[in-house]
């Protein structure tokens, strides 16, 4: 069994994996919590995207899957989530260009970053119908194998191919940041901003207008 279970894992967080190097809303704030605060922001953007994940794993086990399928849910999630993507997007883009890195311990800061994740996730319309289909089908198919180990194992590796790939985005580019003139980091940031505000208005046009 413990070989299953750790093939399972194995899987998970290939499938998490793919799915994380999709770009999207998080890769963008990660990117650009990265340049202003230093590589410890793409772990935090992590957790705040895990806050998200147990949120909607919670409403999966209470029976709720319905709900986050419904066409009506689809089309408050993507207008609301597509209109907080363009502010976000807008902020990024008119965001300062800092001098240096601030120091990575300020508290503020770190909330920042929490909910940067826990907002680019919420938003996404794609992240619902992800868990309300392949995420909770992973989590049955955990279940059957070993109960709450075989969930277990499944968070470990989808979570583990989340915290591993963000990580590594934010160690480069925060590196990256001090190589950068004030001028190559504004395009930069205006590239996150802009990708944002057309991923938000992609969200309003597939989910309200089309």
């Amino acid at each position: 069994m413990w070989i299953e279970i750790t093939l399972f894992t194995v899987a998970s967080f290939w499938v998490g994996l793919s799915g994380a190097m999709v770009p999207g809303p998080m890769l963008s704030v990660t990117i650009s919590d990265s340049m202003k605060k230093g590589s410890k922001a793409g772990p935090l953007v992590v957790f705040g995207h895990y806050i998200a994940e147990i949120t909607i794993m919670i409403l999966l086990v209470l029976g709720l899957g319905w709900l986050i399928k419904s066409e009506i849910a689809t089309m408050i999630i993507g207008g609301v989530g597509g209109l907080m993507l363009i502010y976000i997007g807008y902020s990024i883009s008119k965001s300062p260009v800092p001098e240096e890195i601030p120091a990575e311990k300020n508290p503020a800061e770190t909330r920042g970053s929490i909910l940067s994740g826990i907002v680019s996730s919420a938003s996404n319309p794609y992240f619902y119908l992800w868990w309300a289909t392949v995420g909770w089908a992973f989590m049955l198919k955990g279940i059957k194998l070993a109960g709450i180990i075989g969930v277990l194992s499944f968070l470990i590796g989808h979570w583990g191919a989340d915290l591993t790939w963000y990580s590594l985005v934010s160690f480069f580019t925060s590196k990256g940041r001090h190589m950068l003139s004030k001028k190559r980091y504004r395009i930069i940031m205006n590239m996150c901003g802009i990708f944002l505000g057309l991923l938000g208005l992609y969200f309003i046009y597939s989910t309200i207008l089309k």
